[in-house]
């Protein structure tokens, strides 16, 4: 039975109800016409008496905010006033600045002098730029079509054909209309949430994950559940307990070097894990951006799946160009159907066709496999140098990650990541604080590193001098 509150408490009681409620509607998750929840219901959910309740929503009624229709309850107004929504998360305890957007917007925008350990991309120098150019010169020689016109709903054919090829390659045999185009692997993972998600749904992420995901999702209003991430991938218990006190629609997950851990899923965790989605009849996003800078293929979501409930995002940005968006969905052909008319709703088309050409003819052919070959080379050798620079100041890796550029480090002592990153500004150095990470926020002590933007001169310097500003701020 809830617990009834006390005559004397009554007001208090009243007001927390009544706050509980603005609160829904300043987060969007009650609507103008919305149906607030019966007055028995929210007085369970609240743990106070029913006339608290009818006193809080009366006093909501005063104020315009919802109103009454008889026989049938309870309703926000249609002139409920809904401020801006915001993708800042601003409760209390949160470090102040350090938010999902932190990394991106500070690596993004740096001088280019700074050095940028934090960023989640290659230096420039690495990427394949004199191969970029021939493919444009030979596309500005081709047809004036791609060059001033819409490209088709699904995106570039030749494209589609050559992922669909690399989908059989790693076991998943998919028809070039399985596949859609985006602009990203981010604009492919909002189009499946658009088309999945209402606000008030809940979804499951990796803690810690890649932080993009976390903004994106707090976009559509949903609430997020993270499951803690483990050497071999999600701790199958939590997700087991999680999912069945949250029935979320949705999991989202980079199985393949885990952004930021650089860990890799394990096949027994694979299996259990879409078990486990099975019986709660749960969707998964399965993002391949990383899949590339693997040596040896791991298991794959999707292929084990055979896309009954795992949907394929990728792109590649990270290993072809950041430039040239381009990213892909591969799913089941009634989904796509439906993807391809949001994107053509909210998009008017996927990402352009010098985009989707360019990115085919460099797939084309030989060239891709020795490119990411060499950029597997580079970025081991990387690591290794990277690992023994941190070790000087302290800074130890939470696993060796098989291939990719994200290290996931923890700090000596107590450093606090947000402050260090704060301070580090100063001396032109942008980090990624683990807590930017962290749906839990409990990864106050860690830091992601990227080991391909490592080598900038003075660097060991600017961290030792970070960490001892932030230990010093915090007394």
């Amino acid at each position: 039975m809830p617990r009834q509150a006390s005559p004397g408490h009554s007001g208090s009681q009243t007001e927390r109800v009544a706050g509980a409620i603005r609160q829904r509607i300043a987060a969007r998750r009650l609507g103008p016409g919305d149906r607030l929840p019966s007055i028995r219901a929210m007085a369970g959910a609240m743990a106070v008496s029913a006339s608290t309740v009818v006193e809080a929503y009366d006093r909501l009624a005063a104020e315009g905010a919802i109103r009454a229709r008889r026989g049938a309850g309870f309703f926000v107004s249609q002139s409920a006033t809904l401020p801006p929504l915001s993708l800042v998360d601003r409760r209390a305890g949160q470090e102040r600045d350090i938010v999902p957007f932190w990394v991106s917007s500070h690596s993004l925008d740096a001088d280019p002098a700074a050095l940028k350990p934090g960023c989640g991309w290659l230096p420039p120098h690495w990427m394949p730029a004199d191969p970029i150019r021939k493919a444009l010169r030979s596309l500005a020689r081709g047809g004036d079509a791609t060059l001033t016109d819409y490209g088709p709903t699904r995106g570039s054919a030749a494209l589609r054909r050559l992922l669909a090829a690399r989908c059989a390659a790693d076991g998943l045999e998919v028809a070039p209309d399985q596949i859609l185009l985006t602009g990203s692997a981010t604009q492919a993972v909002d189009l499946i949430c658009r088309l999945l998600l209402r606000p008030g749904d809940t979804v499951m992420v990796d803690d810690p994950c890649y932080f993009n995901f976390r903004a994106l999702l707090r976009a559509h209003q949903v609430a997020i559940v993270g499951v803690p991430w483990t050497l071999a991938g999600p701790d199958i218990e939590t997700f087991e307990r999680l999912a069945a006190a949250s029935t979320p629609r949705l999991y989202l997950t980079n199985s393949a070097l885990h952004n930021p851990t650089g860990a890799t899923m394990s096949a027994q965790v694979a299996h259990r894990l879409l078990v486990k989605a099975a019986a709660h009849d749960m969707t998964i996003i399965e993002d391949d951006t990383f899949v590339d800078f693997e040596p040896d293929p791991s298991p794959r979501l999707a292929v084990l799946d055979g896309l009954e409930r795992v949907i394929r995002v990728g792109s590649f940005t990270k290993t072809l160009s950041a430039s040239a968006r381009c990213g892909f969905v591969v799913a089941r052909p009634g989904w796509v159907d439906e993807l391809v008319n949001l994107q053509l709703a909210s998009n008017f088309g996927g990402p352009s066709p010098i985009s989707a050409e360019l990115v085919a003819q460099l797939l084309a052919g030989g060239f891709y496999r020795k490119h990411v070959e060499e950029l597997r080379r580079k970025l081991a050798k990387a690591q290794r140098e990277t690992v023994a620079r941190l070790a000087v100041v302290g800074i130890e890796p939470w696993t060796t990650p098989r291939g990719g550029f994200n290290l996931w480090c923890s700090l000596p002592g107590e450093v606090d990541s947000a402050e260090m990153a704060r301070r580090a500004l100063d001396d032109g150095v942008v980090l990624a604080p683990g807590n930017v990470y962290s749906a839990s926020q409990s990864a106050a002590n860690f830091m992601r590193f990227n080991v391909a933007q490592c080598g900038g001169v003075g660097l060991t310097a600017k961290l030792e001098r970070a960490m001892n500003r932030a230990m010093l701020a915090r007394g």
